[in-house]
Parts: C-alpha cells; sequence; structure tokens
C-alpha cells in the first residue's frame, strides 16, 4: 500500500500524519517517527515506505504549529515542551497506540525523547537521531535566530527559511519539488510562520536536555543514537561521548550525512533502524 495522509481531530487540535500499513504486519509495536525544526513529516517518506516493506506499521504526524498540522494561536497553545507532550499524549491516545517504538530527530525532536522518559511503560523501544541531548547542546544561530523579537517575525514569514535551514544542516541540495512541499505551510498562511516563531522561543532547551541526560542514564529499553557525522550543530563527537557513560545503547554514525538523515540519506536510516526494530530485546 501507498503512505496514507491522513488528519486526527484530538480535541481542539487537527493533527495531519502520514502512516504506512503493510498488509500483512509484523507481530511489533507500531513506529512514531517524530520530525524536528524546520521539517515535517514528509522528511520521513522514504523510512515510511521501507518500514513498511518489512511489515512494520509506522506513523509520521507534523507537530501541531508544523507542517499540515493545526497552526493556533499562542494564546490557544502554548508552544512549550510540556504543551506538545500533553498534544502528543492525547494523538496517541485518540489513534489507540497504548505502545510505539519511538523514532525521534532534531530540535522539537527532543520532546519525544521527553515523552518516552515520561511515559516509559508505552515506550518499547527509543531510537534518537541527530537530537539535542545534552545540556552542552546549543540551538545554532541558523535557528536561535528565527525567535528573536522583529528578526524572527520577519523572517519566519519568509518561505526560504525553508531551504537554508535543511540545506545548512548538511551540506546537501533538497531537490525542488521537496522543498515545494516543505515551504507550501508557509506559502498558504501566516500562521505557520507565526507558529515557528512561538516554537523557537519556547524550546528551553537548557532544561530539557537536562531532564533528558538525567533520564538517560536511567532508560531500561534497548536504545538507538543514529548520528550523522556531518551535522554542524549537533557534532558526532558528542554523541559518542555520551553513548559512553550510557548502558545497554547502541551507537551508529553515518559518513556523510547531515543534521537531518532521513532526507540526507533515507536508506542508511532505514537499514540502521529496521535492524534495531527486528533485534530482540
Amino acid at each position: 500500500m501507498a503512505v496514507q495522509e491522513k488528519n486526527a481531530e484530538v480535541g481542539k487540535l487537527t493533527w495531519f500524519y502520514r502512516e504506512a500499513e503493510p498488509d500483512s504486519p509484523r507481530d511489533k509495536p507500531p513506529v512514531l517517527l517524530l520530525h524536528g525544526l524546520v521539517a515535517q513529516s514528509y522528511s520521513w517518506r522514504e523510512v515510511l515506505k521501507a518500514l513498511e516493506d518489512q511489515g512494520f506499521r509506522a506513523i509520521a504526524p507534523d507537530w501541531i504549529g508544523s507542517g499540515f498540522s493545526i497552526k493556533p494561536d499562542r494564546r490557544d497553545f502554548a508552544y512549550t515542551p510540556d504543551a506538545f507532550i500533553s498534544a502528543l499524549d492525547d494523538f496517541l491516545n485518540s489513534l489507540n497506540l497504548s505502545q510505539i517504538s519511538l523514532v525521534a530527530q532534531g530540535f522539537l525532536g527532543s520532546v519525544g525523547v521527553q515523552y518516552a522518559l515520561r511515559h516509559p511503560e508505552r515506550v518499547d523501544r527509543l531510537a534518537i537521531l541527530n537530537t539535542p541531548l545534552q545540556s552542552t547542546d546549543k540551538l545554532p544561530w541558523k535557528m536561535k535566530q528565527l525567535g528573536v523579537p522583529l528578526m524572527g517575525d520577519m523572517m519566519t514569514q519568509d518561505p526560504l527559511l525553508v531551504d537554508r535551514t535543511l540545506e545548512g544542516g548538511g551540506g546537501y541540495r533538497v531537490e525542488d519539488a521537496d522543498l515545494d512541499v516543505y515551504r507550501r505551510p508557509f506559502l498558504k498562511s501566516s500562521d505557520a510562520g507565526r507558529a515557528l516563531f512561538a516554537t523557537v522561543q519556547n524550546l528551553k532547551l537548557k532544561d530539557v536536555t537536562a531532564e533528558i541526560e538525567a533520564g538517560l542514564a536511567q532508560w531500561k529499553q534497548p536504545l538507538l543514537l543514529g548520528w550523522g557525522d556531518r551535522d554542524p550543530w549537533l557534532p558526532v563527537a558528542q554523541a559518542k561521548a555520551l553513548a559512553q557513560r550510557l548502558s545497554g545503547v547502541d551507537l551508529v554514525t553515518w559518513e556523510e550525512v547531515g543534521h537531518y538523515p532521513q532526507e540526507d540519506w533515507p536508506e542508511k536510516v532505514s537499514e540502521t533502524l529496521i535492524n534495531f526494530l527486528r533485534r530482540q530485546a
């Protein structure tokens, strides 16, 4: 089956998501794929197909405020990590997903890691790809400026910010047809820019990474760190240092892959994830 595009009405929030449902699914929990800034579920398109081909049901939502999900006014949605975590929990409940394997990537994907740490009973295994995990990790200026008053207000209304950020994360050229999908929400409404501005302003990265660093030290389920070695913002050396401090973690590094590995080289990401998901716990 082809990857399907769906919407879920969850309270006052409308989630857009992509779903791959194999004809003969494995007896494994569904795989939840979470994107970072300034991406969307579209970044997982090739990984979704690969997972489906191997019998895994996979779901990739656009975060609230991103892609084709609703972009509420900040008076109606706080755009804080806690707000995203609560909304994600409601989304999973709406799909009756009692247990998942969770894959998180990038800035904002860190919220997915927080979700796993707060709900370990719901997460069969956790894969983290090029995501801020330590207190030394910083938001790069290319993204930080999107939340600076006045400057950020203007920059987040420019659809070309997508090109500059996605391509700046690894040095690869993203095809024009794909950039058209990434840009579309920004061309459709100014709400996309306002939601991105609010998200960047409320990332609370220092608090988030402190929680993640402490939580991963206590994590018991299977854990994978997958890292593109061309990430200019979250160096692979930091991932290796973290892996040495954790027990029971698999670290896989991908050569010639940047901050958005599922966009840069989905074949490498898919192979790694499939091996991880197949492995006996």
